[in-house]
């Protein structure tokens, strides 16, 4: 099997055509036929978006088709079907292919070879790794809608607590969120993702003096020190935001510490630290 990288989608230009409405974005377009803008020599290239477990949004790559004077689409397939783009969610935009053109581009609503791709659809692990996969690209509300089935199959399924409060968290249901993650914490209570989204949550929430004392059991149990620069940035900008100097003064020093190797993070602080000595 041959695979392409999404260099070959810069070779399409942004030009559109009245019967095609280039307005879907790639993680909108899962399980669908779309054609990209067409190229400078005004054929469009084609194909189908679905989601692979384990390489994330796939364009299975068709070939391109131009269209006549009628309407008609003509495709110009490619010699082999296996032709693979893997898809990061960016600014280019898709259209949906009608259903009354894929006879004339010789093409089924469902490709056959998609069967592999749509076994154990109801398992809890694609649940999961779908809803993973959707927060990944910021398209929260869909995650949801897989976690929160995955949840139901099996709350205690490893990761998935805190995937669902990232989802949470990513659509402003702080409480949710906050409920979810103590639950967690009392049965994992040294998982440092775990804390990050729950000190997380409570910034956003506005609880302040629950993010510290959640930040500093973190950084007195957690033997995973990853999340600790950010923790204790976004509790230096909430106080921040709150211009509470002296809680911002209390955790300056150690918000610097777990920082020192993010230069743009310790900018940002000095500059926070200048606008507060001016109030």
């Amino acid at each position: 099997m041959k695979i392409l990288f999404l260099a070959l989608l810069t070779s399409f230009s942004a030009s559109a055509q009245s019967n095609l409405d280039f307005n879907k974005r790639f993680v909108e377009s899962e399980d669908n036929w779309v054609a990209f803008p067409k190229d400078k020599d005004s054929s469009y290239g084609f194909g189908f978006i679905y989601i692979d477990a384990q390489a994330g949004l796939t364009l299975n790559y068709e070939g391109n088709f131009t269209i006549s004077d009628n309407g008609d689409y003509i495709p110009t397939k490619l010699e082999t079907t296996s032709m693979k783009v893997r898809l990061s969610p960016n600014a280019v935009k898709v259209a949906f292919i009608s259903p009354d053109k894929f006879k004339q581009l010789n093409i089924l609503p469902i490709p056959e070879w998609l069967i592999i791709y749509k076994r154990n659809t109801t398992s809890i692990e694609r649940f999961y790794r779908w809803g993973y996969l959707y927060n990944e690209w910021n398209e929260c509300a869909k995650a949801l809608t897989y976690l929160e089935k995955a949840h139901n199959l099996n709350p205690d399924f490893k990761g998935l607590v805190t995937e669902l409060a990232f989802s949470y968290n990513c659509l402003g249901k702080y409480e949710s969120a906050i409920t979810l993650l103590k639950a967690a914490l009392k049965k994992d209570p040294i998982n440092a993702y775990t804390h990050k989204e729950l000190i997380y949550s409570q910034i956003q929430s506005g609880d302040l003096k629950a993010a510290s004392e959640s930040c500093e059991i973190s950084l007195s149990i957690c033997t995973d020190t990853s999340y600790n620069g950010e923790n204790c940035y976004n509790l230096v900008c909430g106080y921040f935001a709150e211009k509470d100097k002296k809680n911002f003064n209390k955790w300056l020093a150690i918000a610097k510490t777990w920082n020192s190797k993010a230069p743009a993070l310790l900018k940002n602080i000095e500059s926070m630290v200048m606008q507060l000595e001016k109030l």
